[in-house]
């Protein structure tokens, strides 16, 4: 019997359900797609393919399972925004019910016997869900394996439609917890109700207390002087300034100042629209005015958190993507040699032969490999101090711990290097000299500089700059494109410098050039974690080009997908919470609804204001996610340029374009239910 019920029940009230069951569906499948990474033809091929980049040398673990392990640890986390997500939405269809629970109870029906029907229908949706999302998740578990595939930049031999039982287990698991959850909670609010409520509770409205529009138009104020503070500080001091106490202080004005915005809003929204008459009181104007004025009124804190959320979707969905290929697209011209090695030297400390220390740690080339060994020098004044620009100084300011003192290199040490690459030697003048330079955040500056200046002081004697340009390219095979200058000059120019480091680039060459190029970096790596004779050694860094390339890959594609990841549920999670909130208020407002009808209100102007509210609903908190956002990528761009100059344009429409489907399908769904809720209940024909 209780089981019939409750299928009539999910079945009358399914247009009830849509935006729930819609909500569930999508979460099951975005759970179960991530979490069914590890399980993909992708990831077999990764770990089958026997590559050195599979690992990651300091701990012995691939990226594979890396990335596995933080998808599980996140998972987690966005197993507790579900949670909490399907609790409110459960909350909402209840409270929706309220007086058809309350029919029950008149007809004699225990309260017991009235959650054994919510149980059934709990587990009833949850099964249809779970179902539904779990062949929605296979379906998009398959294309996520293709994007895995062209992010590591791998080919698949063959392709296998793959179904991973331990993340099927796994959300089936999790969503069992979360509706057990949500069980239990119905049987606590329904132990609490009494027939009284549950049959007047349509009658009551929140009777909304409006403060003076002094107190909204001061918090108004405050709320704009907190935001505009909030950015500057957080342009000032950028993602690198993090420990900076100016990037915390940026990061509490923006969250309150976001309050302030949707808690001063309603009444400022209400006083400048009474102050224009036309607008105020043309045709429905002024309920629509006084309905949206209620709604944010009443709903400002959970409007700040989805303004917050999406800000973090957007900016997590835009910048990943071009966080990504800025990193890689700028290797190219970070690693122009096989591998390369670095011994720096302190002020004052005794200069080791690199050579004769890679030998000592069991670095070992052939014959036949192209070596070049070579030193840079200093004249200890800073890049800004020897070139006397405003505009550079303010570029290094963007990473003030950044060693940023003038490089120096020997002619004779800079055409061995061009050998490298069979490219000619360089003549110089006994004047003259050559400027290089790479580091995105200050090569235009020293460009513009190399444009206006025909020469640089060097030890108080000019030198002209040979061919008035700037050569951009890296000296050495890095992370990242980090010649923030070195200048070339003759060899009895460094006689008087001090030597800050000496270096190697290698070209491998012949049978077996990739085993020497990994036993070169893990020979490096290696040696730093024994008993090591520093003093003989001195601090050798390194890197190889591959080794670069493929910890790039795997780094940058386990961020990416955790912030697609978390962006998608966060996104999904704000539509559904505005989308509850609409719908339950259509239901608080169905005596409204009936003066206007009384009043003569037609169809179309009722689905007009319906329309309207919906739209300016939804819309205020995506609108100032966009503000933010704007900032925030702007931030994000600073940071990844010094990697490579960004280009978001690619990011931004995939972000666009998933905003969007998602925001239209929630917009379109809330709206439609809406106009049934009030058609239904007001009997518009």
């Amino acid at each position: 019997m209780y089981s019939k019920i409750a299928f009539k029940n999910v079945k009358k009230s399914f247009k009830d359900y849509t935006i729930y069951f819609f909500t569930l569906m999508l979460a099951v499948c975005i759970f179960y797609t991530f979490n069914s990474i590890e399980s993909q033809k992708a990831m077999s091929e990764l770990t089958s393919s026997g590559e050195s980049y599979v690992e990651i040398l300091s701990s012995g673990e691939s990226y594979v399972e890396i990335l596995s392990k933080v998808i599980s640890y996140v998972s987690v986390f966005i197993a507790f925004i579900l949670g909490s997500l399907i609790l409110y939405a459960n909350n909402f269809l209840v409270k929706k019910r309220n007086k058809e629970l309350g029919i029950y109870m008149t007809l004699g029906m225990s309260k017991n016997k009235i959650s054994k029907i919510l149980i059934l229908e709990t587990i009833i949706v949850g099964i249809l869900s779970l179902i539904s999302g779990l062949i929605l998740g296979l379906i998009f578990s398959q294309g996520l394996s293709i994007l895995v595939v062209k992010l590591f930049g791998l080919k698949m031999s063959t392709y296998s439609f793959v179904i991973s039982g331990k993340a099927m287990i796994k959300t089936v698991l999790y969503f069992g917890i979360m509706f057990l959850l949500v069980m239990i909670f119905n049987s606590f609010v329904i132990s609490k109700y009494k027939i009284i409520d549950l049959l007047t509770v349509g009658r009551k409205t929140e009777e909304v207390k409006f403060k003076s529009n002094i107190v909204y138009l001061i918090t108004f104020i405050l709320c704009v002087i907190s935001l505009v503070t909030a950015y500057k500080l957080i342009l000032e001091v950028g993602l690198l300034g993090i420990k900076d106490k100016k990037f915390l202080i940026s990061i509490l004005l923006g969250v309150v100042g976001t309050f302030l915005f949707f808690f001063s809003l309603s009444g400022f929204i209400l006083y400048i629209v009474k102050k224009n008459k036309k607008i105020y009181f043309k045709g429905l104007n002024i309920f629509i005015v006084k309905q949206i004025n209620s709604k944010v009124n009443t709903n400002f804190i959970s409007m700040s958190v989805i303004c917050l959320m999406l800000f973090m979707t957007i900016g997590m969905l835009s910048t990943g993507f071009s966080f990504k290929n800025a990193i890689e697209s700028g290797l190219k011209d970070s690693t122009p040699y096989d591998a390369s090695a670095n011994l720096y030297i302190d002020e004052g400390e005794k200069a080791n032969d690199i050579q004769k220390s890679l030998e000592y740690i069991g670095v070992k080339f052939n014959k036949e490999d192209k070596v070049v060994y070579y030193d840079l020098y200093t004249d200890n004044k800073t890049i800004s101090e020897a070139l006397n620009n405003k505009t550079i100084s303010e570029a290094l300011n963007l990473n003030a711990n950044m060693r940023s003192l003038m490089n120096y290199m020997k002619l004779s040490d800079y055409n061995k290097i061009r050998a490298l690459d069979n490219q000619n030697a360089i003549e110089l003048n006994k004047d003259e000299v050559l400027i290089t330079s790479n580091y995105a955040n200050t090569l235009e500056a020293i460009q513009n500089y190399v444009k206006n200046n025909d020469s640089i002081k060097i030890e108080n004697k000019s030198y002209k700059i040979k061919d008035k340009k700037v050569i951009e390219e890296n000296l050495k095979t890095d992370f990242m494109k980090d010649n923030m200058i070195t200048v070339i000059v003759n060899d009895d120019v460094c006689d008087n410098m001090d030597l800050i480091s000496r270096n190697v680039n290698v070209n491998f060459v012949g049978e077996g050039k990739e085993k020497r190029e990994a036993d070169f970096t893990n020979k490096i790596y290696s040696y730093k974690t024994t008993d090591t004779d520093y003093d003989k050694i001195g601090f050798i860094v390194g890197a190889s080009r591959t080794e670069i390339y493929e910890s790039n890959k795997g780094i940058t594609t386990i961020v990416l997908f955790i912030g697609i990841y978390i962006g998608i549920v966060f996104l999904i999670s704000s539509m559904a919470v505005l989308a509850l909130q609409q719908l339950s208020e259509a239901s608080d407002s169905i005596d409204r609804y009936k003066s206007l009808k009384r009043l003569g209100a037609s169809e179309k102007d009722i689905n007009k204001t319906i329309f309207i509210q919906t739209l300016v609903y939804f819309s205020l908190p995506v609108v100032l996610a966009f503000i933010h956002s704007v900032i925030g990528i702007k931030v994000a761009n600073d940071f990844v340029s010094v990697y490579n100059k960004p280009d978001i344009m690619g990011s931004s429409l995939i972000t666009a374009g998933i905003f969007m489907i998602v925001y239209i399908i929630y917009f379109y769904i809330t709206y439609s239910g809406y106009k049934n809720i009030v058609k239904n209940k007001v009997h518009i024909k």
